[in-house]
C-alpha cells in the first residue's frame, strides 16, 4: 500500500516535470522566429536534463556514503576544485595549450583530479573522522573558500585573455555550456544513471552506518571508493556543461525526503532528478523572461537553496 502511495506521487512529480517543460519550451515564446527561439530552447532543455540528472545522481550517492542529509558534494567544495583545477592548467601551461584547447583532454585532467581530492577528502573525513555534521560542514565550506580563493587569486595574476577564458565558467550558464562536451558527457551519465539503479540496495545498507553495512556482507571500502569515484564524474559532468550551482543538490534531495517520506533510494533518487528538473526549468524560464537574462541560474537558485540551507540548520538545532 505505501508503495502504491510513493509512486502516485513519483508519477504526479513526473506529470509536474513534463508540464514544466513544456511550459518552458513555449510560454513567452516569438511565434515570428519560432524556429530559432524553439532551437535554442531545446538545446538548454538538455543540457538541464543532463545537468539535474548529475547533480540528482551525485547528491543521493553522496548522502548515502555520509548518512547526513546536509552534506552535498558541492557543500564539501567539489565544484570548487574542478574550477581551481581549470583555471590552474591555464595558468600553467597557457590558453594556447593542448591541455586547455583541447577540452576531453582537460576534461579528464580536472575529472582525474576532483576523484583524488574525492578519495582524499573520504579517507581523511569519512573513513577515519568521527566528527559532528557541524565540523564536517565547517571543514567543506572552509575547502570551497580555499579552492576559490585561489581561483580568484590566479583570476588575477594572468592576463585577460587569459582572465576571458574562464570568466564564462564561473557561473552556471546554459548559454555558454561546452557543446562539444554534450555527447560524451550524456553517455557518461547513462551509463552512471544504470549503474546507481543496479546498486540502490547497497545505498540503502550504507544507510544503516558503516558497522552495519560490514556486518551485512557489503565490502564497505571497495563500494564506497566506487561510489566517491562516481561522485566525483557526475559532480565534474555538471560543472563542465554549465558551471558551478552549489545548493541544488541540497535543495532537491532534502524535498525529495520531505515528500517522499521515506530512505528507499528507488523513490529518492527519481524524485531528486525530477525536483532538480522542475527548479532548473522554472529557474532558467524566470531568468530569461522576468530578470530578461540579466542574472545567471545560479545565482537565483543558491539564493533559494542557500536560504532553505539556513532553514534545515535552525531546524536541525532546534530539535536536538
Amino acid at each position: 500500500m505505501k508503495a502504491n502511495h510513493l509512486t502516485t506521487k513519483l508519477l504526479i512529480l513526473i506529470t509536474i516535470t513534463i508540464i514544466t517543460g513544456i511550459l518552458y519550451l513555449f510560454l513567452g515564446i516569438d511565434w515570428d522566429i519560432l524556429e530559432y527561439q524553439l532551437q535554442s530552447r531545446v538545446r538548454k532543455l538538455i543540457l538541464m536534463l543532463l545537468v539535474g540528472g548529475a547533480i540528482g545522481t551525485s547528491v543521493i550517492i553522496f548522502q548515502a556514503i555520509t548518512v547526513n542529509r546536509l552534506l552535498t558534494p558541492s557543500m564539501m567544495g567539489l565544484d570548487a576544485v574542478y574550477m581551481f583545477v581549470k583555471v590552474l592548467l591555464i595558468f600553467v601551461f597557457g590558453v594556447q595549450s593542448i591541455a586547455v584547447t583541447n577540452l576531453y583532454l582537460n576534461f579528464a585532467l580536472t575529472l582525474v583530479a576532483m576523484i583524488l581530492f574525492a578519495l582524499l577528502l573520504f579517507q581523511v573525513i569519512f573513513k577515519y573522522g568521527n566528527f559532528s555534521v557541524y565540523f564536517i560542514l565547517l571543514i567543506g565550506v572552509i575547502l570551497g573558500t580555499f579552492f576559490r580563493s585561489i581561483t580568484g587569486f590566479i583570476e588575477l595574476v594572468i592576463n585577460p585573455e587569459e582572465f576571458l577564458a574562464v570568466q564564462s565558467s564561473m557561473f552556471a550558464n546554459f548559454n555558454a555550456s561546452n557543446e562539444k562536451l554534450v555527447a560524451v558527457c550524456g553517455v557518461v551519465l547513462i551509463a552512471l544513471i544504470i549503474v546507481t539503479i543496479i546498486i540502490l540496495p547497497y545505498l540503502d545498507v550504507l544507510l544503516l552506518g558503516k558497522a552495519q553495512a560490514i556486518n551485512l556482507g557489503v565490502n564497505y571500502t571497495r563500494v564506497t571508493r566506487l561510489l566517491m569515484i562516481m561522485v566525483a564524474v557526475l559532480t565534474a559532468i555538471a560543472t563542465a556543461l554549465v558551471g558551478p550551482i552549489t545548493f541544488l543538490g541540497l535543495l532537491t534531495v532534502n524535498v525529495a525526503h520531505e515528500i517522499m517520506k521515506t530512505y528507499e533510494h528507488k523513490f529518492l533518487l527519481p524524485a531528486t532528478i525530477l525536483l532538480s528538473w522542475i527548479s532548473l526549468f522554472s529557474a532558467e524560464w524566470i531568468v530569461e523572461h522576468l530578470f530578461e537574462a540579466t542574472t545567471e541560474v545560479s545565482i537565483l537558485i543558491n539564493l533559494v537553496g542557500g536560504t532553505y540551507f539556513i532553514y534545515l540548520l535552525i531546524s536541525r538545532r532546534n530539535a536536538q
